[in-house]
């Protein structure tokens, strides 16, 4: 089974209530990890049955106790972007507002994020992405 952290976003009022390029916002404000974190308890079903829970910041220590197991997928930090701009392509109004957007919430959201949670260090693998054809295991499972 698979479960989007994107689903969870908060409201667009609670998103920017500390400014639409805060990245505090981002990072504290973007999604409703307690109601993410609610769902993924109510999950029922077969011992054998898998969960995989994908997006940002999912390493946050309100979460952890959740993984059995964590991926950390890198990326270079310029490719995210160029990667995001051309998904977010047809329903932006203007490439240049969206890279300040990247320049001023986003990225500093997410260095906050690797530099506090450190989760490339915590994760059990680390899947190296930045050449989508390449992808490079850098960390296997390691013992818990």
């Amino acid at each position: 089974m698979r479960v989007s952290l994107d689903f969870f976003e908060r409201s667009p009022a609670e998103r920017y209530a500390r400014g639409e390029l805060s990245p505090e916002g981002y990072y504290l404000d973007g999604f409703d990890v307690e109601r993410l974190r609610a769902h993924i308890l109510s999950i029922g079903g077969p011992p054998e049955l898998v969960v995989v829970v994908d997006g940002i910041f999912l390493q946050r220590p309100e979460l952890a106790d959740l993984w059995d197991a964590a991926v950390w997928v890198e990326a270079d930090l310029d490719v995210a972007v160029e990667r995001a701009l051309e998904r977010d392509l047809p329903r932006l109004d203007s490439i240049d507002a969206e890279l300040e957007r990247y320049r001023l919430r986003y990225l500093p959201a997410q260095r906050r994020y690797i530099e506090e949670q450190r989760p490339h260090e915590r994760a059990e693998y680390v899947l190296r992405n930045t050449g989508l054809d390449e992808p490079e295991l850098v960390r296997p499972l390691r013992p818990r």
